[in-house]
């Protein structure tokens, strides 16, 4: 085994005396030359952060995820076809060859029962109306009339597919391995491991909002594994006297005298950098104390909406119960890029378990409340952002781990659905008003521009100047799969 060097004296007491802020921070919140990830050879090594591959048409990206499974044909591939056979096992319609394998036509997918008995290729017809939006005349239901107000802005791809036909495919959407292949980094991760840092004061991935429970991938959903903890994401609350837990000195602590620690502990570790001027250790950790104590201040600043008009306030929201909390979250998204963070993520539906999005019954009562908290809010993101003069520079992505069945399940929902279903991107160099590639008539299977979770990622990368392959990582070796292939279609 190498030899690996012990945590020095000076370091375990500097950690000490920081009390949370030096452990938590001194693992989460590093920066371009800060403290990496050990190689299996026990040397440090840092990647090309900072240093773009292609020429960036996007600085940032805003990550918008619906925990549970949204159902495709009642947001942006709505499917008349499903009104028509509704009752009618698929067997018996004009599309019995659904079933098969667009792949393999000798394949065919196994239906199973629940646990009422129901079989859920009895065709379920849509839980809502639908219409044309935009100039650009693309359908989607009612139940997201403020996205139908800015369908010219986006690009809706209605032809993802994933493999984990169960909620592990919320892990596998931001890393895009299944469950059973372990944890890997996620796409927020890739993005602030191959870029660095826009703002030296800030964190340049933050997540917002509940993250996946632990039986989907938990606080993996924005980890950063091997790439190493300082590429991970960081926490926040809507909450300018407390926006990040452990990153104030405490109550009994006065700002000079946290001020006179940092400069002391600065001291030391500049005196030890003299002797030991090429330690990468040493120079990350110098850089992290510095920025925990600047964060103190910048922080609490991107969550105050104080000095944000009544009419911004009103268009994300934030007067309305059902819509304060994703509006909340969105506008401070807004505010974060205009800042420099390079990813925000969201994450909408959290439940303890699968998510709220999951809708195996009551479907319609369920998405008709979640659509009315998410739908004004992330319009008004792209309004907002696009009236700043924004837009062009951040990659706003919507998804969900799969889509929902065709068929009934008991009764009044929809089962997972991992073979066809739908996202949809906006800014930083995408085309608007445009669909790309399609799903069957019954919204089965993708069978046009198929697309497998990691195209999405290659696609953000891309935009933001990245190429997947070349970011290599010592000691590491990617599959095929993990690398994906951009969108070339949905790109301006």
């Amino acid at each position: 085994m190498p030899h690996r060097p012990h945590t020095s004296r000076r370091a375990f007491l500097a950690d000490m005396g920081m009390g949370m802020t030096g452990l938590a921070l001194g693992a989460m919140l590093h920066r371009d030359g800060v403290a990496r990830a050990e190689s299996p050879h026990g040397q440090a090594w840092s990647p090309p952060s900072g240093l773009a591959h292609l020429a960036p048409k996007a600085k940032s990206v805003i990550w918008l995820f619906m925990i549970g499974g949204t159902s495709h044909m009642e947001s942006f591939d709505p499917k008349p076809a499903l009104n028509k056979y509704a009752g009618k096992k698929i067997g018996d319609t004009p599309f019995k060859d659904t079933l098969a394998n667009p792949l393999n036509k000798n394949v065919r997918i196994v239906v199973p029962n629940d646990a009422n008995g129901h079989i859920w290729h009895n065709v379920y017809p849509m839980q809502v109306g639908y219409r044309r939006f935009g100039q650009s005349g693309i359908g989607m239901t009612d139940w997201w009339p403020n996205l139908g107000s800015v369908v010219d802005d986006i690009a809706i791809v209605r032809s993802m597919w994933t493999t984990d036909n169960n909620h592990g495919a919320q892990l596998q959407f931001h890393t895009g391995r299944h469950r059973l292949d372990g944890f890997f980094p996620t796409i927020g991760s890739w993005v602030h491991y191959g870029l660095g840092s826009i703002n030296e004061n800030l964190p340049q991935f933050i997540v917002l909002g509940t993250p996946l429970a632990d039986c989907c991938g938990g606080q993996a959903g924005h980890g950063a594994q091997y790439l190493g903890p300082e590429h991970a994401g960081v926490r926040l609350k809507i909450d300018p006297k407390n926006p990040l837990p452990f990153a104030s000195p405490g109550q009994d602590v006065y700002k000079q005298e946290q001020a006179a620690q940092f400069k002391l502990l600065n001291k030391l570790n500049r005196l030890a950098a003299v002797e030991y001027p090429d330690d990468p250790k040493l120079q990350a950790r110098i850089k992290s104390y510095e920025l925990a104590f600047r964060m103190q201040t910048s922080v609490p600043n991107l969550v105050d909406f104080s000095a944000e008009s009544q009419d911004t306030k009103s268009m994300y929201g934030l007067d309305k119960k059902p819509s304060a909390t994703v509006g909340r979250q969105c506008l401070a998204a807004r505010r974060m890029v205009e800042q420099g963070v390079r990813f925000v993520q969201i994450y909408h539906g959290y439940n303890g378990g699968a998510g709220r999005w999951d809708s195996h019954k009551g479907l319609k009562k369920g998405h008709t409340q979640l659509c009315g908290e998410v739908d004004q809010p992330i319009a008004a993101l792209i309004k907002d952002l696009k009236q700043r003069g924004l837009l062009d520079e951040t990659l706003v992505v919507w998804g969900t781990e799969f889509g929902r069945t065709p068929g009934a399940q008991n009764n009044d929902g929809r089962d997972h659905h991992p073979y066809g279903f739908s996202v949809f991107l906006a800014g930083g160099g995408i085309k608007g008003g445009v669909v790309h590639g399609a799903t069957d008539e019954l919204g089965f299977h993708a069978v046009e521009d198929r697309h497998y979770v990691t195209d999405l990622h290659a696609t953000v990368l891309h935009q933001l100047g990245l190429d997947p392959r070349r970011l290599e990582v010592p000691g590491r070796k990617r599959l095929e799969i993990d690398f994906g292939e951009p969108m070339w279609k949905i790109m301006a």
